[in-house]
């Protein structure tokens, strides 16, 4: 039976991608490098901080990725939080999900995580949050997953975990738990939906309702 409902962020929660592409942008301007290609903005989007300032940096040895690093975390995201776009239907599916359901969260951002949450009055639908900053390892690796389903104590088969990319799609076949590919028929899923209220109608949601 259904007891957990794990959710990437970007991508999933909110369409991102033009939020991202302006704040790694922003990094690229500071220290006088060139915009990103379509192939850096899709890396950027899937992968933890870390990684993908040091793929939009690696033309570049000369740069010192700690000072690049640095200034990341001294940057107001603010202006970057207003370019992203919740999905239309998300409130409406966790008003009727947080009753019924432990809701987390893993995710590859770091510290705007939290302000993200606390800007769009969503924290307090999520139990467990997971992040590349308090994860041991950041997806694909399974250990912000293992982590969740332990706080739960929930076994891979009571929880599914929704997801947009390949890393979400290796995040849960680590961990063996049912994923459901969000706007993404390319990924190797066990279900696929085009929005929220389409998961209500899942066979595991059908099941924890009988």
């Amino acid at each position: 039976m259904l007891k957990l409902i794990v959710f990437d962020c970007d991508g999933v929660l909110f369409d991102s991608k033009n939020s991202n592409c302006h704040f790694y942008n922003h990094l690229l301007q500071h220290f006088g490098r060139p915009a990103m290609n379509e192939e850096e903005l899709d890396f950027v989007h899937m992968h933890n901080t870390s990684n993908s300032i040091a793929h939009i940096f690696r033309h570049y040895p000369e740069q010192d990725l700690q000072e690049v690093d640095r200034y990341r975390l001294s940057c107001d995201y603010a202006p970057f939080l207003q370019l992203l776009e919740m999905e239309k239907d998300l409130v409406p599916f966790l008003n009727i999900t947080h009753p019924l359901y432990h809701l987390a969260i893993s995710t590859n951002r770091t510290n705007t995580m939290e302000p993200l949450l606390k800007s769009f009055d969503l924290r307090h639908y999520f139990g467990k949050v997971m992040t590349a900053q308090n994860a041991k390892r950041p997806k694909p690796a399974p250990d912000a997953l293992e982590e969740i389903l332990e706080y739960y104590d929930c076994q891979a088969e009571e929880a599914i975990f929704i997801g947009d990319s390949i890393i979400d799609q290796q995040h849960a076949a680590a961990c063996y738990v049912p994923f459901v590919a969000f706007k993404n028929t390319a990924l190797q899923a066990d279900y696929y939906v085009n929005n929220f209220m389409e998961i209500l109608k899942l066979p595991p949601f059908r099941s924890s309702q009988d």
